[in-house]
């Protein structure tokens, strides 16, 4: 048992911070160039590709019966509080919406259109925020009008309550609300980022090679005597211009040899003919 932990034990892969960080640090470079082509490829489909949305609210306040007394008790107001989630669900009721669907001709389901309304309550309160997101702007801010003018009538006939007042109406957006291209813009350098120190800490983490005299000591538990520096590149590039000199040399004395063979064979000519 000892000797099988101490080799599991021995097998272990330490991990050196310092050398994760200088990992890191050198391809900082290629870090940097993936953040800024993901941020720019996210600007350029936020800002360009995407079909910017708009959101306009309309603010409504519920008064119910008055039962009689003057004073309001925490009982009360808690109870206001939970009504205005019923209030909320009539607001997004079949009957309100299909109603607001046919007075615009719109072509669209009640559960998609139904994506478009948000109904929120601020807390401690009995407002009810209504919200609604369209393509284009003037529409948003013309259905959402109609949908708390459904909406209240619809409230009042259910729920029996004194009235349906008004807080806010509907606004013409300027901005769009959605994409945010600063957000994804951030998002897409994050995550450029991100990925590419992942990418290498896990190409780093998965090298098992002997790099160093400092590798041999930690995982072979050898120590090293001497090292013997070689440079690769110089000895090819002298070995390549010695044989090129070598053939030149060759081919030098090859002509010359040719030559004083030739020089001969035409003295030996002239003597025979002299």
């Amino acid at each position: 048992m000892d000797t099988q932990y101490n080799a599991s034990a021995s097998d272990e892969i330490e991990i050196d911070l310092r050398e994760i960080f200088a990992v890191l640090l050198h391809y900082a470079w290629a870090i940097i160039l993936s953040a800024v082509i993901v941020g720019v490829a996210a600007f350029a489909v936020s800002k360009f590709v995407i079909t910017p949305t708009y959101e306009s609210t309309t603010r409504i306040v519920i008064l119910a019966k008055d039962s009689g007394e003057s004073n309001i008790t925490y009982s009360d107001m808690q109870l206001g509080t939970q009504l205005t989630k019923d209030y909320a669900e009539l607001i997004t009721s079949r009957y309100v919406v299909e109603q607001v669907i046919e007075n615009f001709q719109l072509d669209a389901t009640y559960s998609a259109f139904v994506e478009k309304i948000n109904v929120s309550t601020p807390s401690d309160t009995r407002i009810i925020d209504i919200t609604m997101t369209d393509e284009d702007p003037m529409l948003a801010k013309q259905m959402v009008d109609e949908l708390r003018s459904i909406a209240a009538k619809r409230i009042e006939e259910v729920m029996d309550v004194d009235a349906v007042n008004l807080v806010d109406e509907g606004y013409v957006a300027t901005e769009p609300s959605d994409p945010s291209v600063l957000k994804w813009t951030a998002i897409g350098i994050l995550l450029g980022g991100f990925m590419a120190a992942a990418v290498v800490l896990i190409r780093f983490l998965l090298d098992d090679t002997i790099k160093s005299s400092e590798d041999i000591e930690r995982y072979l538990k050898l120590s090293t005597l001497a090292l013997i520096p070689i440079a690769v590149e110089e000895e090819e590039k002298s070995g390549r211009k010695h044989r090129s000199s070598q053939k030149k040399s060759d081919s030098e004395a090859h002509k010359a040899a040719i030559e004083a063979v030739l020089a001969e064979n035409e003295d030996e000519e002239e003597n025979e003919e002299a």
